[in-house]
């Protein structure tokens, strides 16, 4: 049976109990709406330390005016069920009030990190999530905490926040979980029509076939103009970017000499998708 918390009070009692008898606790943020990709995150948390906590919060910092804060999809009893079954051991449930009380004025940023990609057309939404974090790792004080490479600006943001403010949590990074015609999961993938679907299939199709042709050596520049022009027509929505970065730092590059990541984010009518994929330098 999976308790659920709704204060930091009664949360940290449960871990404070839980490290006094040296007990290791996973945490795996979430947004609610469960489903395969956050199981993942969470049996990867469970191989890691004897106790798992979820955190279901929709953070309002992390949406823009214009975004979908409002329609965002919400079923708290069917999240607490599929956690039950799951053995997760703690759900935090916070109220916005709980997260953010009266007065709360202080942000969290990462500039470093989020002044590209995502950012450029989400200029808060980095900020909100860093902030967030930051609350529940002081909130959790988990051992680890558990996030998917989906969202891999996230997930560098993350590492470099925790490194730069010595919290002492170790950050899990999970591999991008996908639907089977391989879309990446996401909540939002919901909103998406029965054609809608077969076109955004593709992204992961024209990602990896990318990846294969740059690790084989083909030149960057080329490579990414070319994943942009079938973005463009086998999509056929609007591609906010397709960019390949530096893996650790993010920083775009032209020659492939270190780990990198081939990046994108795709509007398919109002419902925005992001996706990547791993590029390795060609060994000799």
């Amino acid at each position: 049976m999976t308790t659920i918390v709704r204060t930091v009070g009664d949360l940290r009692k449960r871990v404070d109990k839980w490290h006094g008898q040296s007990q290791k606790v996973a945490l795996v943020p979430t947004m609610g709406y469960l489903h395969n990709a956050h199981i993942a995150l969470i049996e990867a948390g469970k191989q890691i330390c004897s106790r798992t906590i979820v955190s279901i919060f929709v953070n309002p910092r992390q949406f823009s005016p214009k975004e979908d804060f409002e329609k965002y999809p919400r079923d708290e009893q069917r999240d607490v069920s599929l956690l039950a079954k799951h053995e997760v051991d703690l759900a935090f449930v916070p109220s916005p009030e709980e997260i953010y009380p009266l007065k709360f004025s202080t942000v969290v940023s990462v500039p470093s990190l989020t002044q590209t990609l995502c950012a450029k057309t989400r200029p808060n939404h980095f900020s909100g999530v860093a902030t967030v974090c930051a609350k529940l790792f002081n909130i959790c004080r988990p051992d680890v905490a558990v996030f998917g490479e989906k969202d891999y600006q996230q997930l560098q943001m993350i590492r470099h926040l925790v490194k730069d403010l010595n919290i002492p949590t170790e950050i899990c990074g999970v591999p991008t979980v996908r639907e089977t015609d391989g879309l990446a999961i996401s909540s939002r993938n919901v909103y998406l029509s029965r054609q809608e679907r077969a076109r955004a299939a593709q992204i992961n199709v024209i990602l990896s076939a990318t990846a294969t042709r740059l690790t084989e050596g083909h030149a960057p520049a080329k490579e990414v103009a070319n994943a942009l022009a079938q973005l463009n027509k086998k999509v056929g929505y609007t591609v906010e970017y397709v960019e390949l970065c530096d893996a650790e730092t993010l920083a775009p590059i032209t020659e492939l000499n270190t780990p990198a990541r081939l990046l994108t984010a795709i509007i398919i009518n109002k419902t925005r998708l992001i996706d990547n994929w791993p590029v390795m330098p060609r060994t000799i």
